[in-house]
């Protein structure tokens, strides 16, 4: 099957980081170094990388074994291949030695085209859903041992979904009876059974597929590490663009920048602003995709790209 994937914001999101003053000043580095935090299937990647000089380089992570074999085609010296987690990238580059970071947390057209992987509850398949098919419980093996209110809980924090309770009894009901879901269409047959109300246009299963991908991935503590890892490792005046797809992921994403963008003093206390330590961030801006790109890419359209830059003379 011949599947490609478009990268969403792609334009925006390669002009946000080669326009910051870490690669656009005279005195910037002549050998910038940049990670894309999730290499996908290259196309952000790439799109930098024509965008830099000879000298630069590029680290790209992926978890996924798929994608790492597309990236290790690639026949450029610049670019170095990670096969982990973004949240691991402090063990990949120095403090303060990065010009730029990009953090794309969307799951890629493949992924959830390829009915093997898991991830799609309109296609049949083994019901998996790791990035990592190497390391970790699959979605189906975990569902065979949580308990009923583990299952409710994951789904009702990551899923935002209102009948957890009722899709968690009826998975343990089918469990009891030795038919628990093994594949993606028992799962998305056994949530359509109880959800029975659902957004205009939204298949009954999306928010717990959505749940039990963002769980078994740890997406969100992924996230919440990988933030950390990228303020430390920017130089000053280099900037971070983060483009997420839902709204847990973007909840994360806007109160990291809003709480290094802004310096916490007690009410009441006496100071001037010119005594005011400096925050760490200045937020440059929140990006969404055109209407012309989501009529091309309907994939697109819950996206939302936020771009900070972190400022300079404040300690790493």
């Amino acid at each position: 099957m011949n599947i490609t994937h478009r990268p969403v914001l792609l334009a925006e999101a390669v002009t946000a980081l080669i326009s910051g003053p870490r690669i656009t000043s005279p005195e910037a580095s002549k050998n910038p170094l940049l990670i894309d935090g999730t290499f996908g299937r290259g196309g952000h990647t790439q799109a930098l990388l024509s965008q830099l000089p000879q000298s630069a380089r590029m680290i790209s992570f992926d978890k996924d074994l798929d994608a790492i074999a597309v990236a290790e085609k690639i026949n450029d010296p610049r670019l170095r291949i990670v096969h982990d987690s973004f949240a691991q990238m402090d063990q990949y580059a120095e403090p303060e030695s990065v010009d730029g970071i990009l953090l794309d947390l969307g799951i890629s057209s493949p992924q959830v085209d390829e009915a093997h992987r898991g991830f799609s509850f309109r296609k049949d398949g083994p019901l998996d859903m790791r990035m990592n098919t190497d390391h970790g419980l699959t979605a189906a093996e975990w569902l065979e041992q949580a308990s009923q209110e583990d299952i409710t809980r994951v789904i009702k924090t990551y899923g935002e979904e209102r009948f957890a309770f009722q899709i968690a009894k009826a998975i343990v009901a089918k469990r009891e009876e030795g038919l628990s879901p093994k594949t993606t269409l028992q799962l998305a047959s056994l949530v359509a059974s109880v959800v029975r109300t659902r957004e205009v246009g939204q298949d009954p299963a999306t928010r717990t597929f959505q749940a039990l991908r963002i769980f078994i991935n740890r997406e969100l503590e992924d996230l919440e590490l990988g933030l950390k890892a990228a303020l430390n490792l920017l130089k000053p005046g280099a900037r971070l663009a983060v483009i997420s797809f839902h709204s847990l992921e973007d909840r994360i994403v806007k109160q990291f920048l809003q709480s290094h963008a802004k310096v916490e003093v007690p009410r009441g206390l006496p100071v001037r602003d010119r005594d005011l330590p400096q925050s760490a961030l200045e937020i440059i801006g929140r990006v969404k995709p055109s209407d012309e790109e989501v009529r091309e890419n309907p994939r697109a359209r819950s996206a939302i790209m936020r771009v900070a830059e972190k400022r300079t003379g404040v300690p790493a």
